[in-house]
């Protein structure tokens, strides 16, 4: 019989902000019933409150705590106090704010103390609970506590992405290692604290070959080394040994249009595929190129390339279409409709016979390598000034500096002195791509305007 892990070998995550932020429904979130008690006013919360939690097999101790108040009466000093200990106790930080209202003068003063703490913190933009509220996260960057990660404590939205965010801080030596696939022999693929394998989703509507495109993916002069549950999405994830490292496949349900879906399994069979494409670094879009390219295709490339992971096209049943003038007019017809996703890869593939699929391991490389890349910062602001001599984007508009911020996808931050045209983020973008080589990978630009 193994012994419990005992909670002071765990690590600390704390929910700390102002009150009503929303403090207690993201710990009742996490862990996934009702222990704290939420009231939509400020104060319920007074006493620390601390749970054991896990997530993708990595446990933790989750404590919630009362809304922090500088300069309150008695009791909101108490409450403070007990925020003050949690903090100084915690590993990891999880800073509520609301992203319906903006930064208030406590969350700077916040702010203001948590970057002195040695601790690892997470602004977190709760009530994010549309694209739009998403979008004001941004704001928070002036808090000067790294990039804010948007929230529906209420509704769940991007909370298993948070969760990614939180267990991706966590030591290595915490890591359950049993959770860690194994190879044929028994040995580890990777080490639980080395940067997991990529997650390739194939995705498409009900009936193109998806199924057996993994099927020949995962089965053909390949070892299938583990399928596990996916805890976020209900789906057998496959992680295959490849000549060129572990990747984990994941199958998804057939996406169809949601007024077509009458049944609630099938309902969240959707909703898991479109986790499932949240989650993955690279999609495989898989078309029947007996039918073309139709308007569901068209959504789904949409959604996909709104996610910003990688496409790679998987021109399914190439071998059944024999007139080689159909094949120019399916070709045309692919470019003409999916053009949005740019130069995406396009592979004519038999996923029944396996034909063409050989060429999808190279490109699968190049994908990860490209969506993983990170350019220097010197680099990075030489081609943007070559390119605002080429072309000014006039008014006086310019852009004083520029950074890579992040990865997965390539993420760059544009300081300007003004507000960029559409046009002219797009003449930036293209020119960040071609100089960089970055082909098909999807990148994010994010323009902040200089305070005066």
């Amino acid at each position: 019989m193994t012994e419990p892990t005992t909670t002071a070998s765990l690590p600390t995550v704390a929910i700390i902000g102002r009150p009503n932020v929303g403090k207690s429904t993201l710990f009742n979130r996490i862990i996934g019933e009702q222990v704290a008690i939420v009231e939509d006013r400020p104060g319920v919360t007074r006493d620390r409150n601390e749970v054991e939690a896990d997530w993708l097999g990595r446990h933790f101790l989750l404590v919630d705590t009362g809304g922090w108040i500088p300069g309150g009466d008695v009791l909101e000093d108490k409450v403070s106090r007990q925020v003050e200990a949690a903090v100084r106790q915690a590993d990891i930080i999880l800073f509520i704010v609301d992203a319906s209202v903006g930064i208030t003068d406590d969350d700077n003063v916040i702010a203001t103390w948590l970057r002195k703490m040695k601790s690892k913190i997470i602004v977190v933009a709760n009530k994010a609970d549309n694209d739009r509220r998403e979008a004001d996260r941004w704001e928070f960057l002036a808090l000067g506590l790294g990039d804010p990660q948007p929230v529906s404590a209420l509704h769940g939205r991007r909370a298993g992405d948070l969760l990614d965010e939180v267990i991706a801080l966590f030591p290595p030596e915490v890591a359950d290692i049993e959770s860690v696939p194994l190879g044929e022999q028994g040995e580890q693929l990777w080490n639980p604290g080395d940067v997991p394998p990529p997650r390739v989703a194939i995705v498409g509507r009900p009936n193109v070959g998806k199924s057996t495109l993994f099927n020949r993916l995962v089965g053909e002069d390949r070892s299938v080394v583990h399928d596990m549950p996916g805890t976020t999405r209900d789906a057998i994830d496959t992680l295959v040994d490849t000549p060129d490292g572990p990747i984990m496949f994941v199958d998804t349900a057939g996406m169809r249009k949601r007024g077509k879906i009458d049944d609630s399994a099938e309902y969240y069979s959707f909703v898991r595929a479109l986790r499932a494409i949240d989650g993955a670094d690279i999609a495989l879009l898989v078309i029947d190129a007996t039918e073309g390219v139709t308007s569901q295709d068209q959504r789904l490339a949409e959604r996909v390339d709104a996610s910003g992971c990688p496409i790679v096209v998987m021109l399914n049943k190439w071998e059944l279409i024999d007139d080689p003038d159909h094949r120019i007019e399916i070709q045309a017809e692919l470019q003409r409709k999916l053009n949005f996703i740019g130069d995406a890869p396009v592979l004519k593939i038999s996923a029944l016979s396996g034909k063409g699929v050989h060429k999808l391991r190279p490109v699968l490389q190049e994908a990860i390598v490209q969506y993983h890349r990170r350019v220097p910062t010197r680099d990075v602001n030489k081609v943007i000034a070559a390119a605002q001599q080429r072309q000014p984007a006039g008014g006086g508009t310019k852009v004083l500096y520029a950074m890579q911020g992040a990865t997965d996808p390539p993420t760059f931050t544009l300081f300007v002195n003004r507000e960029l045209p559409a046009p002219y983020l797009r003449y930036l973008e293209r020119s960040i791509r071609e100089a960089f080589e970055f082909g098909a990978t999807p990148l994010k630009l994010r323009v902040r305007k200089r305070t005066e």
